[in-house]
């Protein structure tokens, strides 16, 4: 008894997950197809996405005009360009105002043993239009209906205008092979220093890195549809001049080094192949006929200029 019992659950196991595969497949034939808008990943693409996850911090903290968000600036640009473009960041003595937060790409590693998926280098194609990886593959309708009425008013001539056109297995179907270049993978270093007037200033910005993830260092930057890992390093570096006993301003400066794992796809705007390369296979191979060295002379020829009998 015990097994017919075991044996029936078995079957009804089955059956409901046969079910369920010819719901799944159902369900997959009514869904459209989604198009996703894929862009290149450059180092301007992983500065941006470094520069975005430390705005989105919106620290703040406690200064002489009240409790003020602390900017963000990428690195420290010219002083001619600091007074033009954002005359709120300098005091009437043409000084940056603290507190303040800069950015700067420190270095750029290609370290072969630092991988992400694509392990095995995959050369391009042989041809101007390069590619390495495969990303998608889809059926152009348009070009294989083509064929598909070729086909059909050649072997239904006979038939009449109105059975020329009568859906019939294609063996002549066009794929669209989509290709984009071979990712190649770097480690790049960013140093982010606070700059403030205060100690307690300098424990409203520092505290956020320290908690914000957590009992890791783990952090994910992000842009364009591109997903970077990132690692907050555990050591933050106190570079204060408060123990100087020399005339210029006490400040408090600490140093914090992100590493982030990042790719790049293709050479931007010096790559001369496209960025994604679509090609078409072929589905026919036709032969001309030469005729001039035997002296034929051709009665019909095809508006593709092939002699046809």
């Amino acid at each position: 008894m015990a097994t017919d019992f075991t044996k029936n659950k078995q079957k009804a196991t089955d059956a409901e997950n046969a079910d369920f595969r010819t719901k799944q497949r159902e369900e997959a034939k009514g869904a459209p197809l989604q198009e996703i808008h894929f862009m290149p990943s450059t180092l301007e693409t992983v500065d941006f996405a470094v520069y975005e996850w430390l705005t989105g911090f919106n620290l703040h903290t406690n200064t002489n005009e009240g409790f003020k968000p602390v900017p963000v600036i990428w690195a420290i640009p010219e002083r001619a360009f600091q007074m033009k473009n954002n005359k709120d960041m300098h005091d009437k003595s043409e000084t940056l105002k603290l507190p303040l937060i800069s950015i700067e790409r420190e270095s750029i590693d290609k370290n072969p043993s630092n991988r992400g998926d694509a392990w095995g280098n995959i050369p391009p194609v042989n041809d101007y239009q390069r590619g390495s990886i495969t990303v998608a593959r889809r059926i152009d309708q348009k070009t294989s209906a083509k064929f598909a009425r070729a086909d059909a008013w050649r072997k239904n001539t006979d038939s009449g205008p109105n059975q020329r056109n009568v859906p019939k297995t294609n063996k002549k179907v066009v794929y669209q092979t989509v290709t984009m270049p071979m990712p190649v993978y770097i480690d790049i270093v960013y140093s982010i220093n606070l700059r403030t007037e205060y100690q307690e200033q300098m424990n409203d910005l520092v505290v956020p890195f320290i908690t914000n993830p957590g009992g890791i260092n783990y952090q994910k930057v992000s842009k364009d549809g591109h997903n970077y890992d990132a690692f907050i390093q555990q050591s933050f570096l106190q570079e204060n001049n408060i123990a100087s006993m020399g005339e210029e301003e006490r400040t408090y400066k600490t140093k914090i080094n992100l590493k982030v794992l990042g790719y790049l796809m293709g050479a931007d705007k010096n790559q001369e192949s496209p960025k994604v390369v679509i090609r078409e296979n072929a589905v026919t191979i036709s032969f001309p006929r030469e005729r001039v060295m035997t002296g034929d002379i051709p009665q019909e020829i095809d508006k593709r200029g092939f002699y046809r009998e």
